[in-house]
């Protein structure tokens, strides 16, 4: 029986030198959760029966260091949860490894080819769209024509009436100040409009408009209380800039919400206008909230759709298969679908992976346990057989 008893010990030790080593191998591996190894006694009645490698715990709700990488496609999970991935079989894989890229068919893939779940965008919301593969489209944005154009500064109240008059947008002496907006029409073509403020009165200023150097025959007058606050127009203003050639007709929605009138010199904070042209597809970042963006050549960043992060009730039952993931077992429970930051699921930091948490220290020392504990057995082992050598002998 004690050779059994120590036979049982060995074997358990050698499980526990399998889950030690294997932490070692994976001490550089991203995304990588350590094992340990469980011994229980093992009983028959009142007999000893020596011990068994019980079980392995997942230290998976231990994070590792954070490693800065910079790349745009390279992403960490600060918290619980895992990357949602579906490899060529059609199952779905968890993993821990943000390294992302595009494969040849435009879908975001992860550094072993499986392809990266999440949510597709809807376009004009800010709604989660479908779930499943996120594909990228790599062709042209059409251009965006300008509808909107917000304006906010301050126009000083130590502007005089111009002394000449009427307004004339070629002669400096007859306004006060001008600001020259960019917008785009409907094919992407670039044009000027430019606002021309002329103090007409007391607390109030009229704004004269060109396109392109052309006039606008619209104005605008703007008033002001006594404290400087803008008090008409109440919403927008809008503007007809006619008809650029071969495009549609250019209408523009002017806004001065939060504009004032103070003394000093006049300002601006404000002077952006929506509208864009046509843009080739540069490449993809991520953002904090897993926004998956596309970038194009004419600056914009569209949203193409955004990672799902999966967690489940019992992470440490998840099964460790190959290339750092995992799958479900019956134990785990089922996957529950979410985004960085939401619910249970952790953060994302774009531009790093997340290390291994092997300490190694602590494997080392549980290496040196473990090598005393195995030799120790092998004693008992080697008693026992002297013991029943000398049996012999003396029969």
């Amino acid at each position: 029986m004690s050779f059994n008893i120590a036979l049982s010990g060995i074997n358990a030790i050698n499980t526990e030198l399998d889950a030690i080593s294997n932490n070692i191998a994976n001490a550089g591996t991203y995304g990588f959760k350590s094992s340990r190894a469980n011994f229980a006694a093992m009983y028959a009645g009142s007999q000893a029966m020596g011990t068994e490698a019980s079980s392995l715990t997942q230290s998976i709700d231990v994070g590792g260091g954070v490693l800065t990488t910079g790349r745009s496609l390279d992403a960490s999970l600060q918290g619980r949860g895992f990357f949602v991935t579906r490899d060529t079989s059609g199952a779905e894989v968890y993993t821990r490894v943000g390294i992302f890229s595009v494969d040849k068919e435009g879908y975001l893939s992860d550094s072993f080819g499986r392809r990266v779940q999440g949510y597709a965008a809807l376009d004009n919301s800010t709604a989660l769209g479908a779930f499943g593969d996120l594909r990228v489209p790599t062709g042209q944005i059409p251009a965006q024509a300008s509808t909107t154009l917000n304006y906010v500064g301050n126009l000083s109240a130590d502007w005089t009436t111009p002394t000449v008059a009427p307004f004339d947008p070629t002669d400096p002496q007859s306004f006060n100040g001008s600001m020259v907006s960019v917008v785009y029409d409907s094919l992407g073509v670039q044009h000027s409009v430019t606002q021309y403020f002329v103090k007409t009165g007391t607390n109030q200023v009229t704004v004269h408009y060109t396109t392109d150097g052309t006039a606008v025959p619209t104005t605008t007058v703007l008033d002001f209380n006594t404290n400087g606050q803008l008090t008409a127009p109440a919403g927008t203003v809008a503007l007809a800039l006619g008809t650029p050639t071969g495009a549609a007709a250019l209408n523009l929605d002017v806004s001065y919400a939060g504009t004032t009138q103070s003394a000093g010199e006049a300002t601006t904070t404000t002077n952006a206008s929506n509208g864009y042209a046509a843009g080739t597809y540069l490449g993809l970042q991520l953002a904090e909230d897993g926004g998956v963006m596309a970038q194009y050549s004419n600056g914009e960043k569209q949203r193409i759709g955004t990672l799902a992060v999966a967690t489940f009730p019992a992470e440490g039952a998840l099964i460790q298969v190959s290339d750092t993931a995992w799958t479900t077992s019956s134990a785990s429970g089922m996957p529950l679908y979410s985004t960085p930051g939401v619910g249970m699921a952790g953060g994302l930091t774009p531009g790093t992976l997340e290390q291994s948490n092997v300490d190694m220290t602590s494997q080392l020392v549980q290496l040196m346990n473990s090598q005393r504990n195995y030799q120790a057995n092998s004693k008992v082992i080697a008693a026992q057989n002297e013991m029943m050598q000398s049996l012999m002998q003396a029969i």
